[in-house]
């Protein structure tokens, strides 16, 4: 599990801190930390449903939290969870992402929630290169 939760960053919110040897690993794990804070049992989650995100923006950083919210938006929207599966990343003219992510509706019988996610926030938002990859935190306003 390559993220962990912060309890004494955020305390009205949930903080989490992510890594990944590469950006793809990090993007990954971050969507995942994402899914985490809402349901306990990420497993148990059916790859069932497809849904493809294409995404682009002028920094990077702005990239991870528009992808993230895209968690967000779909558990709101469809009251679908999704994992992510595959994600790929392009430098052109801007930063480009396409990922691949899979799940299954909201089930309250066969996934014990959490707490519910509004937002990705931009408060302590921070992605950055390091000796070892890539490291970011994340603050999600519950």
């Amino acid at each position: 599990m390559p993220y962990e939760y912060l309890e004494d960053v955020a305390i009205a919110d949930i903080a989490f801190h992510v890594w990944g040897e590469n950006l793809e690993e990090l993007f990954i794990a971050a969507g995942d930390a994402t899914i985490n804070t809402m349901i306990d049992n990420i497993d148990a989650i059916a790859l069932q449903e497809t849904r493809t995100f294409n995404l682009e923006n002028d920094a990077l950083d702005m990239l991870l939290f528009n992808f993230l919210q895209e968690f967000i938006y779909y558990k709101d929207s469809e009251l679908l969870l999704l994992r992510p599966q595959k994600v790929k990343l392009e430098q052109k003219e801007i930063y480009q992402l396409q990922a691949v992510t899979k799940g299954e509706k909201l089930d309250p019988n066969k996934h014990h929630q959490r707490v519910d996610v509004k937002a990705v926030t931009l408060h302590r938002f921070q992605l950055e290169k390091t000796a070892n990859g890539w490291q970011a935190m994340v603050i999600l306003d519950i």
